[in-house]
């Protein structure tokens, strides 16, 4: 039920509060609703437009790009979502978290605007961002996919340049539980005639159909832009541009030249409207940062946050991990929501990690740290039936318990791995007051 209007003056913190109460599901996918309040806003702007969706890799890749074009002199505009402390970490203006006060003139614009028209918290808030940007003289757009491509609020943005990171499943019970329907989803963020870009190095049928079907000029990773490297350095190479002596990206991971790759194909694509020298790749590259994607926090011991939350990102993790040195004992701070594909996240992380201590997630879709771990349980018993592994389970009531109790297990030359859920990751954020 919807809670009262916020009076003039009020928090951010009230106008949040408000938007989660405003629609009956936090999920409602369609654009009708979203463009029918946009079409009563100025929402037009000449800047430049990517658009960035996936399964995983979003998030990394539109870091990499902001940074790169920040580095190249433009003004630019980043929104991702979710966050993991502040709602204002999912929007940036020329490199700056948008304030509180900012926030909420966007907020009373959109309310005024509506007229009972009902919204999702992802919709009021992409139309508060997409209202700020146009009116923040911006170069360049970065905008995030929230969930899918076809009919989420992002998409309401008629995109210079579209990127699918990658095509895995997650969210099944609104995008389809095969790769075939996720990939048809996500292709939808894809413009006849326009840049589409694809880093998925096997993408799945549906995607180059309906990029065919509508004319959209297609950058396929392996056919028009790869990478190669060694121990010291990397090279970009595209349809008519190679970048070399690159050094790696600040973000870690093994699929992070992917990502990158994306990014400077997607530059590549717009050279008509953007240029981007050789030094501001090398320096956005160094520069770009993200919380949570294999982020190592510095001390002993070694503490890793991933959020980490589908198979696909699971099986990222356990290579990252493997490509680590050695530590005698990893412990898992480990919490996912109910709708996840748990135990599949399980059997990739089942070799790395010598004892879980599950924790307690909040809300609706949250699971507790017994059911949690009961879960875990099934998946290596029937591990350890194969293989005669014994490995630890431990139930914990919140994320705050389970770091505690890792923490107090663990030797300085030791690993603490953190992941399932951007909740779990804020949790350890927030435990050790840290800013995301």
């Amino acid at each position: 039920m919807s809670i009262a209007h916020p009076p003039s003056g009020s928090t951010l913190g009230a106008w949040l509060g408000y938007l989660e109460s405003l629609h009956p599901s936090a999920i409602d996918m369609g654009l009708d609703r979203v463009r029918q309040v946009a079409g009563r806003l100025e929402l037009d702007c000449p800047a430049v437009k990517i658009v960035v969706g996936g399964t995983n890799g979003k998030g990394s890749t539109c870091a990499m790009l902001e940074a790169i074009l920040l580095a190249a002199g433009y003004r630019v505009g980043l929104y991702t979502s979710p966050h993991l402390l502040r709602f204002n970490e999912r929007a940036r203006v020329n490199g700056e978290i948008v304030t509180d006060a900012m926030f909420v003139e966007q907020f009373e614009a959109i309310e005024a605007a509506r007229q009972g028209v009902s919204l999702t918290y992802f919709e009021f808030s992409t139309l508060a961002v997409l209202r700020l940007f146009a009116r923040s003289r911006l170069d360049i757009m970065v905008l995030e996919v929230g969930l899918g491509g076809r009919l989420d609020a992002v998409n309401i943005v008629d995109a210079d340049c579209s990127i699918v990171t990658s095509v895995d499943i997650d969210h099944t019970d609104w995008l389809g539980d095969t790769r075939e329907k996720i990939g048809l989803e996500k292709a939808h963020i894809f413009r006849a005639g326009r840049p589409a870009i694809c880093s998925d190095p096997a993408p799945p049928q549906s995607l180059l159909d309906y990029a065919s079907e509508i004319g959209a000029d297609l950058w396929l990773f392996g056919r028009d832009f790869n990478y190669s490297g060694d121990r010291q350095q990397w090279a970009f190479a595209g349809r008519d541009q190679r970048r070399s002596a690159l050094a790696y990206p600040a973000l870690r991971g093994a699929n992070q030249l992917l990502n990158a790759s994306a990014a400077l194909a997607a530059i590549e694509s717009l050279r008509a409207r953007i240029a981007v020298p050789q030094q501001a790749v090398r320096l956005g590259l160094l520069q770009a940062s993200l919380p949570g994607r294999f982020q190592i926090l510095p001390g002993q011991p070694t503490v890793i946050l991933d959020v980490a939350h589908n198979p696909h990102a699971a099986a990222v993790l356990e290579k990252n991990l493997g490509n680590m040195g050695f530590h005698p004992y990893t412990y898992a701070v480990f919490g996912m929501l109910s709708d996840k594909d748990i135990e599949a996240v399980v059997k990739h992380m089942a070799g790395r990690v010598d004892h879980w201590f599950c924790a307690s997630l909040p809300g609706p879709r949250g699971l507790s740290g017994e059911q949690l771990a009961e879960r875990v349980r099934s998946v290596l018993a029937a591990r350890s039936a194969d293989k005669g592994e014994t490995v630890g389970v431990s139930a914990c009531d919140s994320v705050a318990a389970a770091y505690g109790a890792a923490s107090d297990l663990s030797n300085p030359d030791d690993r603490i791995v953190v992941f399932g859920s951007f909740l779990t990751v804020a949790g350890v954020l927030t435990t050790l007051g840290r800013p995301a």
